[in-house]
């Protein structure tokens, strides 16, 4: 095969229920129209799971890829993308995970990996180069994502760095609705259930070692001075200093209503100066006896190991949290105690669940305590008031062993609400898809969450990824009350492509910024391609449409891009109160779908629309013979 330059051109096909590997080549026009990550995964789902598979049917793929730009001189190049059927909203995910595995892939000679089948034991995979061993993992039935990751470091007696390990914890092992998969402990791929389709495959662990094939580059010093013009402009950023972990002091200083409360219940983080002080990354940092960990080839201050000195987790190692973590065991199940919300997000990472679906499915839970709904003989003599951040913590075991109350909420916010009925749906926040949305309040944000509700992906599918006079606004910022419908349409549709090309190059987004600019000019550097910004919103627009057209084929439908009541209400207090986005919703979903080239009914990507996009071979199954 000739070379490609960037890429192996390899990729693995695992079967797990025969445990077979397959070797198939990856041809130039292949990765040039989807370049990698998130656009070769969802060509690879389209093509491969068909209407009527499930997402826990062995049928279904669960698929990981890098991009040209992984493992190579590009800041922050060890992420992996991970595209699969997700498990709350039985549709498209798509998600990614920084750390290493991304770049261990690429020194492995492999640019992606479909895994099929579902194994007739628990098992684990060990890959050396594009070697792959099939490792009986009873003994790590029930062990955590940190136990998981240290014994098969053990077991193989590989070094800190030698190996990375994508796992789950019990809670995808119990199939719950939105496990993640943990990749090198505390960085996670976690949107819509991934880990829950990993245990539905009786797959533990994916291990990759650390290998010597790296990525031929066709210009490497033009991609160093890329890569130094990218770390100056990220450089005077906050996140290069202190990471996310000023999220929530940050927005609740500014007064902008962001800050997610109580399950939206209002916008007031009832703390006092000295308590919110102690969400600070200075407090933090300053206390919790840090070790920077950063990711493969980054320079930021980003990642730290802790360990939590004072409060009722006390002497535990943790991972700095990121802010959505933050908000969603502080601010939104309205816990003040710093120290009990540090602990709460590592207990989450452990038990192998995402924080965000946790955070808001126990929200609502107490809410519904609070309301008189729920009462403790219904959650075994819990006492879910908001704040009780004990039982919070005995709630998400209850969660990963899917025992009690728990096996309720297991099933996310928006199915656990139809099993409490009593007018529990009125209180969960989710997009009619079934998903919840990250740590924010949206309805002081509308591009946010018209962004959340439209996205193919079960998470915020282009918001913020691009300045608005990139695409020709002259938006200071994008929160209400300033931004119009008219704005929020132009910046949604303008964005759109923009993340997705992004999340298909195996980089990661704090340390390149979007700047299409940059990332084509990278991407140029890497492969020898005239490379344009056109073209790679082309690949993302691409990838965004093939995306929609998979979740039509399964299902989803006009209806499903909305928010629930709950989401989509009118803030009791706040900038925004008594304003909901909800009396113009129809008429911005269809000017949306006509923005994007939909049909302004149903949302099916116009037979024009596909064409331009290369995806002819999706119209019969949409519109019919034409």
């Amino acid at each position: 095969m000739d070379q490609i330059y960037g890429y192996s051109g390899k990729l693995l096909r695992i079967d797990l229920t025969n445990e077979k590997v397959i070797k198939e080549n990856l041809d130039a026009a292949t990765l040039r129209k989807w370049v990698g990550g998130t656009g070769l995964g969802a060509k690879y789902l389209f093509d491969e799971v068909s209407r009527g598979v499930d997402w826990s049917d062995a049928e279904n793929r669960l698929i990981l890829a890098s991009g040209p730009l992984g493992g190579t001189a590009i800041n922050g190049s060890g992420t992996v993308g991970i595209v699969t059927k997700g498990a709350l909203t039985n549709g498209a995910a798509a998600c990614q995970a920084n750390g290493f595995f991304g770049a261990f892939l690429r020194f492995s000679g492999i640019d992606c990996l479909i895994l099929q089948g579902k194994a007739k034991r628990w098992v684990y995979l060990s890959i050396h180069g594009d070697e792959v061993e099939f490792k009986d993992a009873s003994a790590l039935s029930g062990k955590d994502t940190w136990e998981t990751n240290d014994l098969i470091r053990k077991e193989l007696g590989a070094t800190e760095h030698g190996v990375s390990v994508a796992s789950i914890g019990p809670a995808g092992e119990n199939l719950v609705r939105f496990a993640g998969i943990f990749f090198d402990k505390g960085h996670v791929a976690s949107h819509n259930g991934v880990g829950a389709v990993m245990g539905s495959k009786q797959l533990k662990a994916i291990v990759i070692a650390r290998g010597e094939r790296r990525p031929v580059v066709q210009d490497k010093e033009r991609l160093a001075a890329i890569a130094e013009q990218q770390f100056e402009i990220y450089k005077p950023v906050v996140v290069y200093s202190s990471g996310t972990l000023n999220g929530v002091i940050s927005s609740v200083m500014a007064k902008d209503g962001t800050v997610p409360v109580k399950n939206y219940s209002t916008n007031v983080f009832d703390v006092t100066p000295e308590q919110l002080d102690k969400f600070s990354a200075n407090y933090i940092r300053s206390h919790f006896d840090p070790k920077p960990s950063p990711c493969w080839a980054c320079r930021t201050h980003h990642l730290h190991m802790i360990t939590i000195n004072e409060g009722p987790f006390k002497g535990c190692a943790s991972e700095e949290p990121e802010y959505e973590c933050l908000a969603a065991f502080g601010p939104i199940t309205g816990i003040t105690d710093a120290a009990a919300t540090v602990g709460l997000c590592n207990e989450a990472d452990r038990l192998g669940l995402d924080s965000n679906e946790t955070g808001w499915t126990i929200g609502l839970a107490m809410e519904c305590f609070e309301k008189g709904l729920l009462t403790t003989s219904d959650t075994g003599g819990l006492q879910l008031n908001w704040g009780n951040y004990l039982a919070v913590k005995e709630l998400m075991h209850q969660i990963t062993e899917r025992k009690g109350f728990g096996a309720i909420l297991a099933e996310g916010a928006m199915r656990a609400a139809q099993s409490i009925g009593k007018g529990a749906p009125d209180f969960a926040l989710h997009t009619m898809k079934g998903n919840t949305p990250r740590g924010h309040d949206h309805r002081n944000n509308w591009p946010r969450l018209l962004d959340t509700c439209m996205s193919q992906m079960s998470s915020d599918e282009g918001y913020d990824v691009l300045k608005p006079q990139d695409i020709g606004l002259s938006l200071t910022k994008l929160a209400r009350p300033d931004t119009s419908i008219e704005d929020t349409l132009k910046y949604n549709i303008g964005c759109k492509g923009a993340a997705q090309f992004e999340d298909s190059l195996g980089v990661c987004r704090f340390t390149t910024m979007t700047n299409m600019k940059l990332l084509c000019e990278a991407v140029s550097a890497v492969t020898g391609w005239d490379f344009t910004p056109n073209e790679g919103m082309e690949v993302g627009k691409r990838t965004v449409n093939l995306l929609r057209c998979f979740n039509i084929r399964h299902g989803h439908t006009a209806d499903m891009d909305a928010p629930s009541p709950r989401y989509g209400s009118a803030p009791v207090d706040g900038p925004s109160k008594g304003i909901s986005i909800m009396p113009q919703w129809n008429e911005m979903r269809s000017k949306y779908y006509e923005g994007m080239g939909w049909d302004k009914e149903s949302g099916k990507p116009l037979p024009d629309t596909l064409k331009r996009y290369g995806l002819e071979y999706a119209i019969n199954e949409l519109w019919g013979r034409v």
